[in-house]
């Protein structure tokens, strides 16, 4: 009897002091085993630029109210009406007020403008009239490199303030972005690819505004930087010129080492990386003229972010506009999750 009443106190005072050591253990609210989440940055670099041949201009340019509009099948389309005080009103910003707030756009962030300005860049000294209810909504058809780098996000709001208009922002390549103002679907464009503008005003699109020379009013411009692996596994840094670096990456892509990523969506990007391969190469925008070289050219019809977004998942090399890559670059994770909210 005396040994049950022994053997019972000291399981009580087991269990006493079992309780006692956890309500004196830490509460944690993770394994600290567990390795935390790793941050997201991207595995690319800038391997060659400030070489001429790499030179981006942008242009702004006003749409004709009387222009004969087509939709991409070149079937004429009626009923358009184009906001030519709403654009008046954002071109005489840009070219005054916003040239400061381009010029400055980068510095707080990267220490270094995006863009710079032309020298000889146009410059408004016109009244820029407040919207009324008919003139408030301004369409904007733009390239992806201004609006994927956020200048304008960032400029936008600016004039938008001061002035009471809404800029509705179409983002596409330079070819796309053209292709909807012909079709009626934008007041004002901003672009960036030379002969498609000038194609753009011969075919009656295009108009000048009011204390301007020409249609086309280019005033700003940044770098195409050749971008890749950080490791550069087939040495594309060290090459006499971009033209020579491209060729490396075709010899390199042909025999397996090497991938590429086009645009494809003849965007500006697209038709001023088509001038950086070897003639014989015989590359266009036409897709039959890449049919040799799948194995190593991806043609992706895709905006900028999206392509450097597939760069950095196949370890390929890829033309893009330095402003939008730096953008990527600083916050790779942010950069990810406004191309999902854009899709």
């Amino acid at each position: 009897m005396k040994l049950r009443k022994l053997v019972a106190l000291m399981m009580a005072l087991v269990m006493v002091l079992g309780f006692a050591a956890c309500a004196k253990a830490p509460v944690t609210p993770e394994d600290p085993t567990e390795p935390a989440t790793p941050e997201q940055t991207i595995g690319l670099s800038i391997l060659y630029e400030q070489d001429d041949a790499m030179i981006n201009n942008y242009t702004v340019i006003a749409v004709n109210p009387d222009a004969k509009w087509v939709d991409a099948d070149g079937n004429a389309v009626a009923d358009v009406k184009i906001n030519t005080a709403g654009a008046d009103a954002f071109i005489n910003w840009l070219l005054s007020e916003g040239l400061d707030l381009c010029a400055a756009y980068g510095k707080d962030t990267y220490g270094t403008a995006l863009f710079t300005l032309k020298d000889d860049a146009p410059k408004s000294t016109a009244k820029i009239d407040k919207a009324t209810d008919e003139t408030k909504t301004i369409r904007l058809s733009t390239t992806t490199s201004v609006n994927d780098s956020g200048l304008l996000g960032s400029i936008l709001p600016v004039f938008e303030e001061k002035y009471g208009y809404k800029v509705e922002v179409a983002s596409a390549g330079t070819g796309k972005a053209i292709a909807a103002a012909q079709a009626g679907n934008a007041d004002v464009i901003l672009v960036h690819a030379k002969s498609s503008e000038e194609d753009f005003v011969k075919a009656g699109f295009a108009r000048v505004i009011d204390g301007m020379k020409a249609e086309r009013l280019t005033f700003m411009y940044n770098y195409f930087v050749l971008v890749g692996p950080t490791d550069d596994p087939i040495g594309v840094k060290d090459a006499p010129s971009v033209k020579d670096a491209f060729a490396l990456i075709a010899e390199k892509g042909a025999a397996g080492e090497a991938k590429f990523i086009s645009r494809g969506d003849e965007s500006g990007t697209h038709k001023a990386e088509i001038k950086l391969w070897a003639e014989d190469l015989g590359i266009t925008t036409d897709a039959a003229s890449i049919a040799d070289y799948t194995d190593w050219y991806v043609s992706a019809n895709a905006g900028m972010g999206a392509c450097i977004k597939m760069a950095d998942e196949m370890g390929a090399y890829i033309l893009t506009d330095k402003a939008t890559f730096l953008t990527a670059s600083n916050d790779y994770a942010a950069f990810l999750a406004d191309l999902d909210k854009a899709a």
